[in-house]
């Protein structure tokens, strides 16, 4: 994640970086190669076993566990190490933790650290540095999953970017996952909306192919955190298939309460017809978990269909000219002959 700061020149920014930073973009994963944030290592042992943070605790109870900041570079590296909350990144679903000057509201708010990680933890060259953490669940705390982590923020300027008129120094930081879950009846539930497609023809139809996208909206609606898989399925006139895709995991973990923007290419369009999609969503783990939308479409090639209308128009138009020029004119009331005389 890297974390800016305004910059009124690389000065001014130095000084207003321990004063307040600008929203950033979401944590990076557990390493970025320098330095990396783990679950701590059993007693004895070199490496962790655990890819995350994963613990239980009914509503009223504490459980302890530790962080470790890791320092693979050359020189000794500062941090701020902090709890926080996951996100899902609205668009695409990445899995994402809060910056610091967020306040978190879930299991984040729940952590307490070492009154030191507020300010800075040095960690030397090719060392690591364990950081104990207290996580304190609300007698409150509803039943499901609450997912966070632990964040260390590097508190070295790394460099400077332009953002519009203001200059901006950035500061990268690392996060571990924590998966929380508060006994209690779980209620897993996902809905798939906002099912539309988009479409691209070419001029001249079946010369190239039709490409469309179809965008869609995923709910996680439970207290579960799920992993979808989603399947496309598309009908043409008289029940035709023009479109199926089985059921195919996201990779990706759809936090409880989070929606997520979501899109699929779909590269051979048909170019002329009436269409009926659905998009139909599922969760591993979760076989009675589905849920489907779509929406109806009529593929139209635009582009050659004006092209006849308007050729149609003109002939319509050159037709009603060469009529009017061919029509005599009306002719002039003829004359009685006078009745003959007796």
């Amino acid at each position: 994640m890297r974390t800016r700061t305004p910059l009124y020149g690389l000065l001014a920014g130095l000084l207003l970086l321990g004063a307040g930073l600008l929203p950033a973009a979401t944590a990076a994963a557990a390493d970025n190669g320098t330095w990396g944030v783990f679950p701590t290592p059993a007693a004895g042992a070199a490496v962790t076993d655990r890819a995350y943070f994963f613990h239980q605790g009914a509503a009223g109870t504490t459980v302890q566990d530790s962080a470790t900041v890791l320092n693979s570079s050359d020189k000794e590296l500062t941090f701020r190490v902090f709890a926080t909350d996951a996100v899902n990144t609205p668009s695409g679903g990445a899995f994402g933790l809060l910056p610091v000057e967020t306040e978190p509201k879930d299991v984040g708010a729940w952590i307490s650290l070492p009154p030191e990680t507020a300010t800075t933890v040095t960690v030397p060259a090719k060392g690591r540095k364990d950081v104990p953490f207290t996580v304190r669940v609300p007698a409150d705390a509803s039943p499901g999953d609450h997912v966070g982590g632990i964040v260390a923020l590097n508190t070295a300027v790394e460099g400077v970017q332009q953002d519009g008129k203001v200059q901006v120094g950035v500061r990268r930081s690392v996060g571990a996952r924590l998966y929380f879950r508060v006994p209690g009846p779980l209620a897993p539930g996902l809905s798939v909306e906002d099912v539309t497609v988009s479409r691209s023809a070419p001029l001249v139809p079946w010369i190239g192919k039709a490409r469309a996208t179809v965008s869609y909206a995923l709910v996680n609606r439970g207290n579960v955190a799920v992993e979808p898989r989603v399947a496309f399925f598309a009908e043409g006139l008289f029940g035709r298939t023009v479109l199926e895709r089985p059921a195919r995991e996201l990779k990706l973990v759809l936090l409880p309460g989070r929606r997520i923007e979501l899109s699929e290419p779909w590269p051979d369009a048909p170019q002329s017809d009436r269409v009926t999609l659905k998009v139909t969503a599922g969760a591993s783990g979760h076989a009675e978990l589905l849920a489907e939308s779509g929406t109806d479409f009529v593929a139209v090639p635009w582009p050659a269909a004006g092209a006849v209308l308007v050729s149609a128009g003109a002939g319509v138009a050159l037709w009603a000219v060469r009529r009017r020029r061919r029509t005599p004119g009306l002719p002039a009331q003829a004359e009685r002959d006078p009745a003959p005389s007796r």
